[in-house]
């Protein structure tokens, strides 16, 4: 117990020096393409393929029954000792991966206990590369939003506020080389609505239309059956591993509600929903490589600013 205060002391301290820290990638407004500081450790993916994981952490909140979200609801709002060891296992399951997507991530506030949760995991994984997207301000209530982590340099990033009913979700969206050629990977959170989620859908398709290599990976609040074929994506190439698993709830899955998709110039070659209750959602692994004649696809065309 003494070993474990001092850890969290140390690192509430180095908290503090990590804010602005020189490897965050940087957003200078909404929508807005930027280049990623170079600064830090970068990793050359193996020729085992590029491995991505998507996971819903639900500001760490380990749910492990239905009645949890309603008897422990107040972890919402409220800051408490077991947030801070489950955001260490987190850390201890993302750290094998070059890119991981977090969706509900907390950017600091008093439930959080003032850490940006994005920049914890970063750091407690040792990526050199991070970013946290606020999509819902409640000021020190709760700064809700998404995350992204890479161990692969990234040469732009784009923070994008999605539209819908109730503002408060969003997508990231990053390129980056991979055996020389360029993925855009869209990292979101959609709404739990249909209207609103097919807006979004909307939004991102025009995101991506054009574009060759492009993964869309998070928690989509949907079936696979709606996103592929009723749904704005229905038409836009996008295909999912062969074989899908439930995702949630993460104690007893039944429903596959977090997705990965890609272009057809890129394969899934291995897709796997982890087991563990560190959230209320499962997280999904997937190993990406390239398709069969990527030789023959074309060229990737440059987001414009």
């Amino acid at each position: 117990m003494v070993f474990r205060a001092r850890e969290r002391a140390g690192e509430a301290r180095l908290y503090k020096r990590m804010r602005r820290g020189p490897w965050r990638a940087e957003a200078r407004s909404t929508s807005a393409v930027v280049a990623v500081n170079p600064g830090g450790l970068t990793r050359s993916p193996a020729d085992s393929g590029l491995r991505l994981l998507s996971f819903n952490i639900q500001t760490g909140i380990g749910t492990r029954k239905y009645r949890h979200y309603v008897t422990k609801g107040w972890k919402q709002v409220l800051p408490h000792g077991a947030r801070a060891d489950n955001l260490r296992r987190i850390a201890d399951l993302v750290q094998d991966y070059d890119v991981v997507a977090l969706q509900e991530v907390d950017g600091g506030s008093l439930r959080s206990g003032f850490v940006d949760q994005v920049e914890y995991l970063a750091y407690r994984a040792q990526f050199p590369y991070w970013y946290t997207q606020l999509n819902r301000n409640l000021g020190p209530l709760a700064q809700h939003g998404n995350g992204l982590l890479c161990r692969v340099a990234p040469r732009v990033l784009e923070d994008h506020k999605l539209p819908g009913a109730i503002r408060g979700r969003g997508a990231i969206v990053t390129r980056f080389s991979y055996r020389e050629i360029e993925i855009v990977l869209v990292l979101l959170h959609l709404s739990l609505g249909d209207r609103s989620r097919k807006q979004q859908l909307s939004y991102v398709r025009d995101l991506i239309v054009g574009e060759p290599y492009v993964v869309v990976m998070g928690d989509m609040n949907s079936h696979l059956s709606e996103l592929l074929y009723h749904s704005p994506l229905a038409d836009s190439g996008l295909v999912p591993a062969e074989d899908i698993q439930p995702t949630y709830p993460s104690w007893r899955p039944s429903v596959a509600l977090d997705h990965v998709l890609a272009t057809p110039s890129l394969t899934i070659e291995r897709y796997e929903v982890l087991e563990c209750q560190l959230s209320d959602h499962c997280p999904i692994a997937v190993t990406l490589g390239l398709g069969p004649n990527p030789g023959a696809m074309q060229a990737p065309v440059p987001l414009a600013s």
